[in-house]
């Protein structure tokens, strides 16, 4: 079943007031501020648009607790893909599915990354398949849209400060418009 853009919205609307579980913040303030700092950075609106919407997988089902906690690795970032892939291309839905292995990636060449990450994103770390090898890592980053995925992913991470003042999800969800598929 695909997802329409009213239906996003209803998710955010159901859903982003829960935790974004073991971070100080909800489902719709990460999007938010993932968002906030990918417009910041001055990317283009796909960018902004998967930095918004790249979570949202996670609120496709109800775990109850974070599922790094029960040893679950949700796959949420291939999860929402088919919801999505009617509405837009690669150029929004590539950095979504990658920013997973886009962490993975920072961990094996970046060597102050990983003392940068939450408790909660180390877990999921080793769940979704540990750190990158240097072969793993080449090959990452020259598949299509890796770079927009570690630009993504560093946001995502910078993305849990409680209270944080953020522009609204409408201010968002104005971007969709230019992504839309043809």
């Amino acid at each position: 079943m695909a997802l329409t853009l009213d239906d996003i919205g209803l998710l955010f609307e159901r859903h982003g007031h829960t935790q974004y579980t073991g971070e100080p913040v909800t489902q719709l303030e990460h999007a938010l501020q993932s968002a906030a700092l990918a417009e910041a950075d001055g990317a283009a609106p796909a960018l902004i648009v998967a930095s918004l919407l790249h979570d949202l997988g996670h609120m496709l089902e109800d775990h109850g607790d974070t599922p790094t906690m029960a040893g679950i690795d949700d796959l949420h970032q291939y999860r929402i893909l088919p919801f999505l892939r009617q509405l837009f291309g690669d150029d929004v839905l590539a950095p979504i599915a990658l920013h997973v292995d886009a962490k993975r990636y920072l961990c094996a060449t970046d060597a102050a990354y990983f003392s940068m990450l939450s408790e909660d994103s180390v877990r999921s770390l080793q769940l979704q398949g540990g750190i990158f090898d240097e072969a793993q890592a080449q090959a990452f980053i020259g598949r299509a849209h890796a770079a927009d995925a570690v630009r993504l992913r560093r946001w995502d991470d910078q993305a849990k400060q409680q209270g944080l003042p953020t522009p609204d999800y409408l201010h968002f969800a104005a971007y969709f418009t230019q992504c839309l598929r043809g």
